[in-house]
């Protein structure tokens, strides 16, 4: 078997700016603004525990023409200086009274204009992942220039996917299949499903999962009455049925 390698070749990321720039062109956009962490690490390669504290906000601007821009925390130079994003602009983060707004807006105001609209984050599953005061203090500076959705603009190009990242889901499904597989003999009786959530965790991560960023664990004597809750201090019985719904990764893509 093997194992795809991680992240991607520069051409990658390259056709992924292309594509998007065609987009823009296509949708009149100068410029698309990316602040989820998941579509961060899609366009730069660039992912961080950091992204846990919701204390900095991080950005990345993607220009109809030109090169990705990344405008962060100082913290964040080094680690993303080693992707394919060159552009880095930082500020000294956290700053409470101006967390990169400023930056940013100067970012903006000099990308090349041809329709006077930026694009951001704000459709259906979708974040912008800033203090909503913040975005609308970059909106204020920013006169003349329409922020816009550019959510369909991302799931376009997200949805289809290139052989390397096929590559990476199918190691993640394979990951939780053989995890699945080689459940039932760890489990018994009398085993809370804390201790079922624990095995079944260290059986993922020992089969190569990243993280398990997701896991429900009930069960019950004929069934269940819910999915999304658990687990708790129940022991399990001779007769339970026992549900475990999960979501791991490889990568930084999922296995459902």
């Amino acid at each position: 078997m093997m194992i795809p390698a991680r992240g991607f070749e520069l051409s990658e990321f390259e056709a992924r700016m292309t594509r998007a720039q065609s987009e823009m062109t296509a949708r009149s956009l100068d410029a698309v603004v990316i602040t989820a962490p998941p579509n961060c690490r899609y366009f730069a390669g660039f992912a961080t525990q950091f992204w846990e504290s919701p204390t900095r906000p991080w950005f990345l601007i993607l220009p109809r023409q030109g090169e990705p821009i990344a405008v962060i925390p100082t913290i964040g130079e080094p680690g993303l200086a080693k992707t394919w994003v060159k552009d880095i602009r930082t500020w000294p983060a956290p700053q409470p009274e101006d967390d990169g707004v400023s930056l940013m807006a100067q970012v903006l105001a000099d990308c090349p204009r041809s329709y006077g609209r930026i694009g951001w984050e704000m459709g259906r599953e979708s974040v912008i992942r800033m203090p909503i005061a913040d975005f609308d203090r970059i909106r204020s500076a920013c006169p003349g220039i329409e922020f816009a959705d550019a959510s369909p603009l991302i799931w376009r190009l997200r949805m289809v996917k290139s052989p390397a990242e096929i590559a990476k889901i199918e190691q993640a499904c394979r990951i939780g299949s053989e995890a699945y597989a080689a459940l039932p003999g760890q489990l018994s009786a009398g085993m809370n499903e804390h201790e079922v959530a624990r095995t079944f965790r260290a059986e993922l991560t020992g089969q190569g999962a990243d993280a398990i960023p997701f896991m429900a664990v009930t069960a019950g004597a004929g069934g269940y009455d819910q999915i999304i809750v658990g687990p708790n201090d129940r022991n399990l019985a001779s007769g339970d049925v026992l549900f475990i719904d999960l979501g791991a990764t490889f990568d930084g893509y999922f296995c459902d």
